[in-house]
């Protein structure tokens, strides 16, 4: 029984990380390519909030109940542009810095290189 939820989980999530839009677009950002698009996704969470209001809105004047689910849903989907802005500025802030220590090595490397390569041999 536990095998079989486990299961399940596993197949749910991958359909949702597969097919659903907004996986695909954070994972997208989630790329190296992608982090300097964070903030600006940030403004995708504005369309679906108000998708959430003008749902809510159709509730109070009486619309069907399971509406609320697709509240809940878009209210989601606008929490996870929301977190994802700061989060690709930290995890951009990050590979820069991975990435100038790896210049600054590989620089150093290369100039020791050279000045092994051009130091005279002392004749004693």
């Amino acid at each position: 029984m536990i095998r079989l939820l486990w299961v399940l989980s596993v197949r749910t999530r991958y359909f949702l990380r597969r097919y659903m839009l907004t996986n695909i677009l954070l994972d997208l950002i989630r790329t190296r390519r992608g982090l300097k698009w964070g903030v600006p996704a940030m403004f995708l969470a504005a369309p679906y909030l108000l998708a959430a209001s003008t749902c809510t809105n159709l509730i109070a004047d009486g619309a069907p109940g399971w509406l609320n689910l697709l509240v809940i849903l878009l209210i989601w989907n606008a929490f996870k542009f929301l977190i994802m802005g700061p989060v690709s500025l930290v995890l951009l802030a990050r590979v820069r810095a991975q990435e100038a220590v790896a210049r600054r090595r590989a620089r150093r490397q290369h100039e020791s290189m050279e000045s092994a390569a051009y130091t005279e041999p002392s004749v004693a």
